[in-house]
């Protein structure tokens, strides 16, 4: 009797460790085997979400379809306190193993924000305001010309605070940097005088090709004494960079007594008009040398620059024709 009992003993044990290896070696291969999903996802996971949590999130996403295996999964292998927060991508049909590892190691999605030349510290918090996947709020609007203008990369949850902090670094160490490098005899006496005329450059002109040449006008200027007549520091003096003024410049709007209106200050602004961008920080630095103190408008998105005031009238004759043209 005793030994019939201990061979039925041994035979459940028998039983019960086939049946266990059966059952982890599918359980193995559900967890090894190509995801349900069809195509790449981006899954936001929130901080301090519990594993159940973290799983349901998944399988609502298409990602998995064993929430259940999946955190058993995790549980044996004690990965249940690396698994990070932030927004992550999964490429089609990835394993719960893939999945695990994605989350294990922090890849999260990279996302990124670009913040064009020209524009005013107002207009870059606007943006930022705007850009999905940032939190938290800016309470005090930078500096004019403090930033930098680039492609900035973030992660999801980052704070806007921080990213414009990161933008001002930037702003910091590039001119810095363009400084020490800068052409000899520039009647430029520190960064900051460099920072607001290549505000005025970059407002003045787009294309790339221009910015030395416009940067030399204003410079032969400068050392000449002569006022810069710039038409933007007319427009930010009106509006402070807060919005555009709308409309075009009219003469008497040249005649009014602002810090910024370079037809009427003869020197350089108080401070930038916007915020410029490398490309216009080392025209101003490498200006082309010319001894050209004018340009105009030449009807086709570039100026017509001149050395003399005659041969300036003559350029501006010429746009008020094109003007005229294209107002019929």
């Amino acid at each position: 009797m005793a030994r019939r009992l201990l061979r039925l003993l041994a035979l459940f044990l028998l039983l019960g460790l086939i049946g266990a290896g059966v059952t982890g070696g599918w359980g193995y291969a559900q967890f090894t085997r190509p995801g349900p999903g069809g195509f790449d996802h981006a899954v936001v996971l929130a901080k301090g979400s519990s594993l159940k949590e973290i799983a349901e999130r998944l399988m609502g996403a298409g990602i998995i379809d064993q929430p259940l295996l999946f955190r058993i999964g995790v549980r044996l292998g004690g990965w249940s306190r690396e698994l990070k927060a932030g927004e992550f991508r999964f490429p089609a049909q990835t394993s719960m193993r893939g999945v695990v590892g994605i989350l294990r190691h922090g890849e999260t999605v990279v996302r990124r924000v670009t913040v064009p030349e020209g524009l005013s510290s107002a207009q870059i918090v606007a943006l930022l305001q705007q850009t999905d996947g940032l939190h938290g709020e800016i309470t005090t609007t930078p500096t004019e010309g403090s930033i930098l203008p680039e492609t900035y990369h973030f992660s999801y949850g980052d704070e806007r605070a921080v990213l414009l902090s990161r933008m001002a670094d930037a702003m910091r160490k590039t001119l810095a940097e363009l400084w020490r490098g800068r052409q000899e005899g520039l009647p430029l006496t520190a960064p900051e005088e460099a920072l607001i005329l290549a505000s005025i450059v970059e407002k003045e002109t787009s294309l790339a090709a221009e910015r030395p040449r416009v940067a030399g006008v204003f410079i032969n200027r400068l050392r000449r004494g002569m006022r810069l007549q710039s038409d933007p520091t007319v427009v930010y003096g009106m509006t402070q960079g807060r919005k555009p003024l709308g409309r075009p410049l009219r003469r008497d709007d040249l005649d009014q007594h602002t810090p910024y209106n370079t037809y009427r200050i003869p020197a350089l602004p108080p401070g930038p008009i916007a915020n410029p961008g490398q490309a216009a920080l080392r025209a101003v630095l490498h200006p082309r040398a010319s001894k050209e103190l004018y340009f105009v408008a030449d009807g086709s998105g570039g100026h017509a620059f001149a050395a003399t005031f005659a041969e300036h009238r003559r350029n501006v004759q010429r746009w008020r024709r094109v003007k005229a043209t294209k107002s019929r």
